[in-house]
């Protein structure tokens, strides 16, 4: 008996990639996403910059590498790179679909939990929304500078950096308000002061006395510190804040499991002055570290 013939389909494009398929399409530039909802990390050739960097990143460098490095800035809307083999893996390992709000033309305003979405909502002009796994994204036409914590639970997602694709939302999508940009406030550095404002020069030193509940070692804090300030002192251009959220963040996390107290209040103050160290205003600092305090500490929640 002839046996049939056996019909081989062109496989099916994973999710993933078919979603970023047809956003590039409509001009949005997409980037795969790994778990944890973070870029891929770059390959040996770009590890630590040694590319030189791509050339419309803040550090504009000749780097045109094929694989999806440098986070934000390998947003593509380029069917051919997307479906190339140097983003094959990626795509195979993806657990969803990043793009670059700036270069789609938008701002997305992250609303990171209920309160910040009830404030949103009493504040801001309505536009399109998009449910995510805390809060939610309100979408605006319009591109401005992004920075993260800007108030409690709300970050400005635009140029230079990415967003998570969560489908298209509801709503009509208006245009940036001044209440937006408005919530930037300027980070641009001045010149190292001599020293810096006398509360931040008496902050105390963490140690068991402050930590009595922690379960790490004084040596694995302290390095955790370290690199945390010194990511906030090489941010002498514009950044710093940002990164002192990140930093604080980082710090938190670590700490999760701990039955506390761990001292984060002291240790956090160690990142305040490094950023005001560099310009960064005081005030700004303060609320950039204590919202990153805040979302590591319910990181784990």
């Amino acid at each position: 008996m002839t046996q049939p013939a056996t019909v081989r389909r062109a496989p099916t494009p994973p999710d993933p990639l078919r979603t970023a398929l047809a956003l590039a399409a409509r001009g949005v530039p997409v980037l795969p996403l790994r778990a944890g909802k973070r870029p891929f990390g770059n390959c040996p050739d770009c590890a630590g910059s040694a590319c030189g960097d791509r050339p419309h990143m803040r550090a504009q460098g000749p780097c045109w590498c094929p694989a999806p490095c440098h986070g934000w800035a390998a947003a593509t809307t380029d069917p051919h790179t997307l479906t190339s083999p140097a983003w094959a893996p990626a795509w195979r390992r993806a657990h969803g679909v990043g793009y670059h709000p700036g270069g789609a033309g938008v701002t997305v305003v992250d609303l990171d939990d209920p309160a910040a979405v009830a404030w949103a909502h009493a504040t801001l002009p309505a536009t399109r929304t998009v449910p995510t796994t805390r809060g939610e994204h309100w979408i605006y036409r319009g591109v401005m500078r992004s920075a993260n914590a800007v108030r409690p639970g709300v970050d400005l997602k635009s140029h230079m950096q990415y967003a998570r694709w969560l489908g298209t939302g509801t709503g009509h999508m208006t245009e940036l308000p001044p209440a937006v940009r408005a919530l930037l406030v300027r980070e641009d550095t001045t010149p190292p002061r001599a020293g810096v404002v006398s509360s931040l020069l008496a902050r105390p030193v963490w140690d068991r006395s402050v930590a009595t509940g922690c379960r790490h070692t004084e040596r694995f804090v302290r390095t955790g510190l370290e690199r945390g300030l010194a990511l906030v002192r090489a941010r002498t251009e514009s950044g710093a804040g940002s990164q002192a959220f990140g930093a604080a963040r980082f710090l938190a996390v670590q700490h999760t499991a701990c039955p506390g107290p761990c001292g984060l209040a002291v240790l956090g103050e160690e990142i305040v002055a490094a950023a005001v160290a560099v310009g960064v205003p005081e005030p700004y600092a303060r609320r950039a570290v204590a919202n990153g305090l805040d979302t590591g500490q319910g990181a784990a929640a």
